[in-house]
């Protein structure tokens, strides 16, 4: 059975919430105040991160309060009405704190059926991605498409880092011709849905890392999966194509680190 498209109103509500938690992150982008703590884990928090989140969060809460909420920052909160929204309010924390404006904001919708709504917002760039099941996949510049490039070769595959892929795993990749590059993260999902890119791969994630991609990609006529390939964003890993170079890109990524 086919899932229902989303409402309409869910998905712009959405976008213009990720926007405004886009804008007030602003205030602190290479601002002299912002102070970087370091989390549990190691990675780094600011002000910022943490006023995103609390604002979604809060606006979330009054629109839709039975549902749940899994975000970076905060304790979930559990749901009630079986959805559960997901946020990154720095998706690239480490990139925000040294002044490089390809930081996003992420939220997704998942319901019974799967990721809804999906919304990538990159606030330094003035560039918002989103897409809602059966609505499609826009930008600022109209409907977004994945690329049409049928293999690797001369394809741009980014990642959000190459430290955790294997020797084995950058030889494969570059010997079929393609070009890797970094600063990933959401922005480098954003450049697969609109077709500037063929790949985007994360070997290490959270959920709340790409939370919006498997509907940003579907909706976009490309493929989102972990590395095991998969539809989830539950087992750690992720990676998205414009489909052509899917299965092509999975076969030499394995096995996965």
């Amino acid at each position: 059975m086919t899932a229902p498209p989303v409402a309409q109103d869910t998905l712009d509500l959405a976008v213009k919430l990720t926007r405004a938690a886009g804008e007030r992150t602003l205030r602190w982008f290479r601002a002299p105040d912002l102070a970087v703590e370091a989390k549990h884990d190691g990675t780094p928090v600011t002000a910022a991160d943490r006023d995103a989140e609390r604002f979604l969060r809060a606006e979330l809460l009054a629109a839709f309060p039975a549902d749940g909420v899994l975000g970076e920052e905060e304790a979930p909160k559990a749901s009630t009405s079986g959805r559960r929204w997901v946020i990154d309010p720095i998706d690239g924390t480490k990139a925000f704190t040294c002044g490089v404006p390809l930081y996003s904001n992420l939220l997704a919708l998942e319901d019974e059926h799967g990721i809804a709504v999906g919304v990538v917002n990159l606030p330094a760039l003035g560039e918002t991605v989103w897409a809602g099941r059966g609505r499609g996949c826009w930008s600022e510049r109209g409907p977004a498409r994945v690329s049409a490039a049928p293999t690797l070769d001369q394809a741009y595959v980014m990642s959000s880092s190459f430290v955790t892929w294997s020797p084995a795993q950058l030889a494969a990749v570059e010997g079929a011709g393609a070009i890797l590059r970094t600063w990933g993260d959401g922005y480098g999902y954003a450049l697969v849905a609109t077709g500037r890119v063929a790949a985007m791969v994360d070997p290490i994630v959270a959920p709340y890392d790409i939370g919006p991609m498997p509907v940003l990609l579907d909706e976009a006529g490309g493929r989102f999966t972990d590395l095991a390939g998969a539809l989830t964003i539950e087992s750690g890993s992720g990676v998205a194509t414009n489909g052509l170079v899917h299965d092509e890109l999975l076969t030499l990524l394995r096995p996965s680190p």
